[in-house]
């Protein structure tokens, strides 16, 4: 049993389980593909200009150490981040997790979820993503950013509210419905 299985209660059931959006490591990528070519031009540069082996050696190993400064902080650790954030539904709550060195997370029971919105721009609807916003009895709204499939989202869990407020439940109903919404 993996995550975010271990983390259900008995005779819950997984609904949807969900990464932020890939538009969250475009940044990322284009930073690891920008310093690799950064220092690969440095440590051309330096080989040819350089005359002294021990000059040489020390710049490149500037070089190397700034570049693997550069990927691990802007990129090793927003790919983590990423990978470590889960958006969960199952049949009884939400669930929020993230984090890895400092884990934190949230549940809210369906039966507290008051309203279910979500909102997103030309840019996001182009890439199938937006930012889902749940209420409940806390004092302010909830805001997830870079939901995939905002809408189906929003519509899966409106309907689980819905059906949750209405006694009845997704887990009763046949397993092809669940699957629409993934």
């Amino acid at each position: 049993m993996g995550y975010p299985e271990d983390v259900l209660a008995p005779e819950e059931q997984l609904v949807l389980h969900r990464h932020p959006h890939w538009k969250m490591l475009f940044v990322p990528i284009v930073t690891l593909i920008v310093a690799t070519a950064v220092a690969g031009f440095l440590g051309g540069l330096i080989w040819r200009k350089a005359t002294e082996d021990t000059t040489r050696s020390v710049l490149l190993l500037v070089v190397l150490a700034a570049w693997l400064v550069i990927v691990g902080w802007r990129c090793v650790a927003p790919i983590i981040s990423w990978k470590t954030t889960h958006f969960i539904i199952t049949d009884r709550r939400v669930l929020v997790r993230e984090g890895v060195i400092t884990h934190s997370g949230i549940d809210i029971p369906m039966s507290r979820v008051s309203s279910v919105q979500f909102r997103h721009g030309l840019f996001d609807r182009m890439l199938g993503t937006g930012t889902l916003v749940i209420e409940s009895s806390s004092t302010e709204p909830l805001e997830y950013d870079d939901i995939p499939n905002v809408q189906k989202v929003h519509a899966l869990l409106y309907h689980q509210v819905f059906d949750i407020a209405q006694g009845s439940g997704l887990r009763d109903g046949p397993r092809d419905q669940q699957r629409d919404y993934r």
